[in-house]
């Protein structure tokens, strides 16, 4: 059954004119925009909004769609009917993550649940199920359509006995209950950790002035990305980044690791009452990959490549450490607290790279302007700031608007700053999906938690992928709502935001950031650039190693004999390189296989594959409009209309290769396919 989910990066700067157009600015009623209900006004919305669909339902179910005027009337009903559907859907999602309003949160996530009861039914009603099997098409998109929805009848159970279907719904409604109730024990935990002065040593002066203090003068930190990334890469003391990791990694457990089993467990069970011998069987066949043995073998070709080179590369930080200690390297050791630490003082020693250093090169708001200024010239679109209601004051509104035309495509919202209470990670929310049928522009909505003082290149790497995301979902001009934006299979959803990401490396790209700066900022110039490359293929080994072992743990959990959701991470990371460390509870927190990825995050490095592969279509000049104006008609304005693969080949004009990809995780230069 099809569930709009988030989609996020993986665990692991007077140009100013691009942003300032001749363009008028559109009255409010004009542009769209979300309703933002207080806590008291969700409840009673929520209550009337679902009564109005419950009367969609009963007309939809009267409409003869067999001839070609009821399928058209059919057809239009069903776009009328999730246009409704997302209208209340969308905004209670988003609300649930962002608000600053704990009432608010919990209200929205309430409605969230109601309107998942909904779906649910609507999934497994049989009339709607019936005119839409035998619903006349017209084209290609309208096939296709017919095929995602009816699947997504047949995933709900729909054709099942009715003791079966009432047991799926009971499972799916307890799914989406998980869902929030991990993902609310991870976002409200409020804990502080307290670190004395010594414990700081090694972290930046602008760190430490940002980071709030006790009477004793001691740090209080918590779990928000700004504190806890820089205090694993540059803070001195062992012990206190063994500690910091330690609350960390556990911050969502123990309730989340008896979530996270039950979800598995849950998984299993629909997908056997479905008739699949595993969940991983059941969810990939609508997926690129169609079933679980070419996702094994996948991950096993890339296994088989990045550990000889995690194991280099931790030996060279090993060997490093112990020259810097002055200890031999017998008695040198890497543990997982280590990693990010050493890494940085070997890039600042051969490469004269300073992570901490780059902020100044990135600051925030500049970058931020810089990507939406690349996205214009690329795909021939302008952002225009507008002055609209929002959910907090950190949170600004663009409307999108084609240079062309000068028609306006959507709206984006920006709530880039962490705060408490806040969604914790960074992700793309696609609260509105396009239909030119209803006229109906789209809405993409930016969640993250950057450093207000600027950006390091891990950073700016983040604020491409999501906003590769976004741009999938604002572009997006697909005749119906099912088929908007990021609706794509889930192993390819992460390849346009992927493909972003490269612009972080570029020459050209990196050189007009300055002109969006305030104050002057500093330029990557082409050496040190360069030494930016070089800096960040050292740890491929060690963060694709990392990446395969997430994506098989997560085929293992929904595998014929999921077992134990601990032990089986326990086994698993205690056979890596670092092995596993006693009391660290890592799935309690591994949001991805709770929420939209399970089965699903060999993705990232499935979509990589192909990201990768579609670069090689710009030949080197990343700036080149005619290829970004290219990408825009075949890759983002469609969404779902046409299968990934088909799409792809389109644009590359051959099939997809994987010869980038080898190559880039590798660095070899012959590849492998």
């Amino acid at each position: 059954m099809k569930k709009k989910v988030p989609v996020f990066k993986s665990l692991v700067c007077a140009v100013s004119l691009a942003l300032t157009v001749s363009i008028p600015a559109l009255a409010s009623t004009d542009r769209p925009v979300l309703p933002l209900p207080s806590a008291d006004e969700i409840g009673p919305r929520c209550q009337q909004g679902l009564s109005d669909l419950g009367q969609q339902i009963s007309a939809l179910e009267k409409i003869q769609s067999q001839s070609e005027e009821g399928a058209a009337e059919f057809l239009k009903g069903w776009n009328s009917l999730q246009i409704a559907v997302e209208n209340l859907q969308g905004p209670m999602a988003l609300l649930s993550q962002v608000s600053p309003d704990a009432s608010v949160r919990k209200n929205a996530d309430a409605c969230s649940m109601n309107v998942q009861r909904f779906i649910t039914d609507m999934f497994q009603n049989e009339k709607l199920y019936r005119n839409m099997r035998i619903m006349r098409v017209n084209d290609d998109e309208e096939r296709k359509l017919r095929q995602d929805i009816v699947s997504a009848y047949e995933d709900a159970g729909v054709s099942l006995s009715a003791d079966k279907r009432n047991r799926v719904k009971e499972i799916l409604e307890r799914l989406t209950e998980i869902d929030q109730e991990f993902s609310r024990n991870i976002r409200d935990n409020k804990t502080k950790l307290v670190f004395s002065p010594e414990e700081m040593q090694g972290l930046s002066k602008e760190y430490l002035a940002n980071i709030q203090r006790d009477g004793k003068g001691n740090y209080l930190l918590g779990f928000s990305y700004p504190e806890y990334i820089p205090f694993m890469q540059y803070a001195d003391n062992d012990k206190a980044r063994e500690r910091y990791r330690f609350a960390f990694i556990n911050r969502g457990t123990p309730a989340n690791i008896q979530l996270l089993q039950e979800a598995v467990n849950l998984r299993h069970e629909m997908a056997v009452l479905s008739g699949y011998r595993s969940y991983a069987d059941f969810a990939l066949r609508r997926r690129m990959a169609k079933k679980p043995g070419p996702v094994n073998k996948f991950l096993d070709n890339v296994q088989e490549i990045v550990v000889p080179a995690e194991k280099k590369e931790l030996d060279e930080l090993r060997a490093f450490k112990a020259q810097q200690r002055g200890i031999l390297f017998s008695e040198s050791e890497i543990k997982h607290w280590d990693t990010n630490y050493w890494q940085q003082r070997v890039k600042e020693a051969r490469y004269n790279i300073d992570q901490n250093k780059l902020r100044q090169y990135f600051p925030t708001q500049a970058s931020m302007d810089w990507v939406m200024g690349l996205s214009g010239k690329l795909y021939g679109i302008e952002f225009k700031k507008a002055d609209v209601p929002v959910w907090h004051s950190d949170v600004v509104y663009y409307d999108v608007i084609d240079k062309a035309s000068g028609k306006q495509l959507g709206g984006i919202y920006l709530d880039i700053f962490p705060r408490d209470g806040k969604y914790g990670h960074a992700a793309a929310f696609p609260v509105q999906g396009s239909s030119t049928t209803e006229n109906r522009q789209p809405i993409s909505v930016l969640v993250a938690n950057f450093n207000r003082n600027g950006l390091d290149l891990d950073e700016l790497e983040t604020m491409l992928h999501e906003f590769g995301h976004v741009l999938h979902g604002v572009l997006s001009n697909t005749r119906y709502v099912d088929q908007a934006g990021t609706s794509v299979e889930r192993d390819f959803v992460e390849a346009p935001s992927q493909m972003y990401e490269e612009w972080a490396h570029n020459y050209e790209a990196l050189s007009t950031l300055p002109a969006y700066c305030t104050n002057a900022c500093p330029t990557v110039d082409a050496d040190m650039l360069k030494r930016l490359n070089e800096s960040r293929k050292f740890g491929q080994g060690i963060l694709y190693s990392r990446q395969v072992l997430y994506a098989k743990y997560d085929m293992a959990l929904h595998s014929d004999k999921p077992g134990d959701v601990m032990k089986t991470w326990m086994e698993m990371e205690g056979d890596t390189v670092q092995g596993y460390d006693p009391g660290t509870q890592f799935p309690g927190q591994f949001s991805h296989v709770v929420s939209g990825y399970s089965a699903g995050y060999y993705g990232y490095l499935w979509s990589k594959v192909l990201a990768l592969d579609m670069l090689s279509r710009f030949n080197g000049n990343l700036m080149d409009p005619q290829v970004g104006q290219f990408y825009r008609k075949t890759i983002l304005e469609k969404g779902s209309e046409l299968p990934a693969d088909r799409m792809v080949r389109y644009f590359l004009g051959r099939a997809p290769d994987s010869t980038a990809f080898y190559e880039d995780i590798s660095g070899n230069a012959s590849g492998k396919k």
